[in-house]
């Protein structure tokens, strides 16, 4: 018997950390879902007024609208999409009240070089409704822009220097007056990872892997010993 005994701790020990491990993630995956429902709820509320000073942590997805008039030349911001690469056109924005933000007024295709103008010149009264976002594209292995002033990513701090506006982007959802042929690209939870059921399924799994080679040791042990 002295000789199962070491065996089946180690089989019982780690079929039940990973068992434990399988639940956590199991667990997490209801945060996760409930979370997502509460960003897509977010999502497409009503909108409210621009915040004066809006905080990444407390105004991530709210939904804004505003009125004013895009200027100056648009950033293309090239991007992998599931129809082929695209520009992402962030523009300036001066709202009504003199505020300069900065609006993602949808994409197009990347076909070549992006138009150098990518503007149809300036038009009032504009309401752009959408979603403030801080999208998380840029890392250390993104390439700095290009010398055509093309982006790899959109980096709100970035972009506002060189649209001299507020690091406040708006991702639009309805544009009253857009650039033709711009796709309107609008905030959603697709790309927010949920990966929880993977991982349960896998320290599931492995639990039970674990038990077959428990078994597998006991049944060695007994062949030796018979």
């Amino acid at each position: 018997m002295r000789n199962y005994l070491v065996p089946l701790i180690f089989g019982i020990g780690g079929f039940a950390i990973l068992v434990s491990l399988g639940i956590w993630q199991w667990q997490r995956l209801a945060w996760k879902e409930s979370i997502l429902s509460e960003i897509e709820a977010r999502i497409a509320a009503d909108p409210l007024p621009l915040p004066a000073v809006p905080e990444i942590d407390t105004d991530r997805f709210m939904p804004v609208a505003v009125t004013g008039e895009f200027i100056g030349t648009d950033i293309p911001v090239f991007l992998s999409h599931e129809g082929g690469p695209i520009y992402r056109l962030v523009a300036a924005f001066k709202t009504e009240d003199g505020r300069r933000i900065m609006v993602d007024r949808g994409g197009v295709p990347a076909r070549g070089d992006p138009d150098p103008a990518m503007r149809t010149g300036a038009v009032a009264g504009v309401q752009v409704i959408g979603n403030l976002h801080w999208p998380d594209e840029v890392d250390n292995w993104t390439p700095e822009p290009d010398a055509r002033g093309v982006f790899f990513g959109r980096d709100v701090a970035k972009m506002a220097v060189v649209l001299d506006t507020e690091p406040v982007l708006i991702v639009a959802r309805e544009v009253s007056a857009n650039r033709p042929g711009t796709t309107l690209l609008p905030v959603t939870s697709t790309g927010i990872p949920n990966n929880h059921l993977g991982y349960a399924v896998q320290w599931f799994g492995l639990a039970l892997v674990w038990v077959g080679m428990t078994l597998f040791l006991l049944w060695r042990i007994r062949k030796r010993t018979v």
